[in-house]
């Protein structure tokens, strides 16, 4: 996703088994794929709540409990009863301009209106392994043309071509020429500072990138796909500018900074940052899903003040434009790429564009 203020990799406890990859261990692959299955299922099942007049906050909350109940039904034998999981991303619904990181409380959310262009990500783990997903949908059954139908085409064909551009002996700069060559051809730009990571275990943000939208002030290091990289495979793609900016809703996402301690002072904090550690010690979670939400909201200024926290603020473009967004988790095999989970095919009949490859 756009990069907020990512964690350093080095800044996590790099033990060897989190050095670890599938091709060491091919039990790891069996961890990220049952949590595709359940990230896949419950994207699927935020596209169908997704309709005129239905609260985001609402479905925000109906999908990541589903992720708490389906985790608890996979590695269920008393053997791995405690292994850890749950979210690995919490669940944002972000409409038409607003690029990504809705995650409302119920307090403050919105609703969804027929033809809003709606992206939706979540995302579930096994013992810190995390498959993550995202897609986009235009809420309601109307057909859809002009600038929407080409944000949306532009985004889903990035999308796929990147995928087949990760390879074995492939490199990032490869995936990021053909974004850019194919957001141009729908006359829209990939949104400036989107990098898809290298995932790890208890990391969704490594440090070896793809970066959607290369220029003179933003390159990152080149690098060859390996058997048994995991990438998370992000493409944003804008009608407008393509730069992101803050909105002024409420951040509400954030994730553990791990280099960073700090003795907080108010009793709010200390209580808000006791749950994190004990329900979400790496991977980024929502207020929503704290205990005591009015709470959460004094106690993560303190932690915020002190860099306890990274947030993930939301981002928008310029109003009146639209902003696609599909993300998919892709594993480098030997002499093949798999994607696990997020490429559930769209209708692209119901999208009518001008513009084509």
């Amino acid at each position: 996703m756009v990069e907020a203020n990512p964690a350093a990799e080095e800044g996590y406890d790099m033990d060897e088994q989190n050095m670890k990859t599938f091709i060491d261990e091919p039990a790891i692959l069996d961890k990220y794929k049952a949590a595709a299955l359940i990230t896949d299922k419950c994207l699927a099942k935020a596209a169908e709540l997704a309709v005129p007049g239905a609260d985001i906050a609402t479905i925000c909350q109906t999908v990541d409990a589903m992720i708490e109940e389906e985790v608890k039904k996979t590695f269920a034998s008393k053997k791995s009863k405690n292994l850890e999981r749950g979210i690995a991303f919490p669940t944002c619904i972000s409409v038409n301009h607003v690029m990504g990181h809705y995650s409302p409380l119920l307090d403050e959310s919105t609703v969804l209106a027929e033809g809003d262009v709606a992206k939706i990500i979540c995302g579930s783990h096994f013992d810190g392994y995390a498959s993550n997903a995202a897609t986009t949908v235009v809420v309601g059954d109307a057909p859809v043309t002009g600038p929407k139908a080409d944000v949306i085409l532009a985004a889903w064909n990035c999308f796929q071509a990147a995928q087949r551009r990760i390879a074995e002996a492939a490199t990032n700069n490869e995936v990021t020429e053909v974004i850019q060559k194919i957001a141009e051809e729908f006359e829209c730009n990939a949104v400036e500072g989107v990098l898809s990571h290298k995932v790890k275990r208890h990391i969704i943000d490594g440090n070896d990138v793809i970066i959607g939208r290369a220029s003179a002030a933003n390159q990152v290091a080149e690098f060859q796909f390996a058997a048994g990289d995991v990438i998370g495979l992000d493409i944003l793609v804008s009608t407008g500018e393509g730069k992101p900016r803050e909105d002024e809703a409420r951040c509400t996402v954030f994730k553990r900074e791990l280099e960073q301690v700090y003795n907080l002072k108010m009793k709010s904090a200390r209580a808000f940052f006791v749950e994190v550690n004990k329900r979400f010690p790496t991977l980024p979670f929502s207020l929503r899903a704290m205990t005591d939400q009015t709470a959460a909201k004094v106690g993560v200024r303190e932690c915020i003040n002190h860099d306890m926290l990274v947030p993930y603020p939301v981002l928008s473009e310029r109003p009146g434009e639209f902003v696609a967004h599909f993300k998919a988790t892709v594993v480098v095999q030997p002499r093949s790429t798999a994607v696990i989970c997020g490429n559930t095919p769209i209708d692209t009949a119901r999208f009518t564009s001008e513009h084509s490859i």
